[in-house]
């Protein structure tokens, strides 16, 4: 099996130092090590795929506008949407940010170097309308924090990595709630072994570390995504290394902080490698995801992960011309039990993809980017549906300015 198609995610922090020295209106564009490995990509001639692609916000649309989102979006009842960059903003170095169905932006919120910059996550919603996400760099600590933001703008930091021992440190993904308003998610480094945690906050902002990786033989290490909750209050994730072979794990954490390694990647022919992504679940309790390499082509791979552990690799990405590959976000689902997401590169213009598979296995790109003047490129996070099946997603840079997109896809 190929093993080294892409550059390691472990190498995201150099990316993104190279992305903070360049300021919106720069005339070059650098996209750090992973782009740059790919740069010859970019311009590639290609046709325009068939379904329905529409630019709906570009960023650098106006003073003080956020730019290169690396996260998805969330919707509220009213269709809005939410998000945040990793730059741009009135101190260069990241927004939360509002877009109406319309097109029509509203930056809420502008990190600042005083503790709270560069967000890297997506948010998530209380059923109050305010906002919760996590920082990788700042607080008082500057080892991440946990932060609320009102819909109108206004931040609180509810909790600061690193502050007692043992403590996680760098979240770099998003959170999830249980039905008693405690949040859950992951810190890529920190614990008892540095290499990575699980934790629970109240909505007090008391934390409690879960999990420590690295704490048994063939534990997953560094898990770069979030969790996903069943109804039992169980926690899933991924790690990208780790696992009896070294390639990533996924794992189970129950409520009291027990864990258990369902999967070791790498266990079998064409297997997926490296899953930078989280999960999903299915009504049967089966769990989905992606890996950033490995399968078939060494181009990343679909796998399913029933509860008892079994694995199965539902599709390896490269099996067809203009296929994307390097899919970095967790996947969603529609009502009939298909699965969609995005891939960072390839596609028929080397921009990424949107693509959707099949519960049988059946994958199609839905989407190539770079397929229009103006397209956005490179899209990094996941995807959300709308109540009329569309879809909403970023890309990282490309758009009218050069600075990343917010995109709808009717499929």
């Amino acid at each position: 099996m190929t093993h080294n198609r892409l550059e390691s995610p472990l190498s995201i922090t150099d990316t993104r130092s190279t992305f903070r020295s360049t300021r919106p209106g720069t005339a070059a564009i650098r996209c750090g090590l992973i782009l740059s490995v790919f740069s010859a990509l970019l311009l590639a001639a290609g046709p325009a795929r068939a379904q329905s692609e529409t630019v709906l916000y570009s960023f650098g649309s106006q003073s003080g506008d956020g730019s290169t989102p690396y996260a998805g979006l969330i919707l509220d009842k009213q269709g809005t949407l939410y998000g945040t960059t990793y730059l741009g903003g009135a101190n260069n170095e990241g927004t939360v940010f509002k877009l109406t169905p319309s097109g029509t932006e509203t930056v809420l919120y502008s990190f600042q170097s005083a503790g709270l910059i560069y967000p890297y996550a997506g948010l998530v919603l209380d059923k109050h309308g305010n906002l919760y996400g996590t920082e990788p760099y700042g607080g008082e600590n500057s080892q991440g924090m946990v932060l609320k933001f009102t819909t109108v703008g206004d931040a609180t930091v509810l909790y600061a990595f690193g502050g007692q021992s043992g403590d996680g440190l760098q979240p770099n993904a998003g959170l999830v709630f249980d039905k008693q308003g405690y949040l859950y998610g992951t810190t890529v480094y920190g614990g008892a072994n540095n290499m990575g945690t699980v934790f629970k906050l109240a909505p007090s902002g008391t934390e409690t570390v879960l999990h420590t990786f690295g704490s048994q033989s063939g534990d997953g290490i560094y898990p770069f995504d979030g969790l996903v909750l069943d109804q039992h209050g169980n926690l899933y994730g991924t790690t990208y290394r780790g696992g009896a072979n070294g390639y990533g794990a996924v794992f189970k954490v129950t409520p009291s902080g027990t864990e258990t390694v369902l999967y070791s990647f790498g266990s079998q022919s064409g297997d997926g490698l490296y899953p930078f992504a989280g999960l999903v679940l299915d009504k049967q309790s089966d769990l989905y995801g992606t890996t950033l390499q490995g399968g078939a082509n060494g181009y990343g791979a679909i796998f399913k992960v029933t509860p008892s552990g079994t694995e199965t690799v539902l599709y390896s990405f490269g099996s067809q011309s203009g296929d994307g590959y390097g899919p970095h976000e967790s996947l969603a689902f529609d009502k009939q039990g298909n699965l969609y997401g995005t891939t960072y590169l390839g596609g028929a213009n080397g921009g990424g993809t949107v693509f959707k598979m099949t519960p049988s296995g059946t994958e199609t790109v839905l989407y190539s980017f770079g397929s229009q003047s103006g397209d956005g490129l490179y899209p990094f996070g996941g995807l959300v549906f709308d109540k009329q099946g569309d879809l909403y997603g970023t890309t990282l840079i490309g758009g009218a300015y050069g600075w990343g997109t917010v995109f709808k896809l009717t499929p």
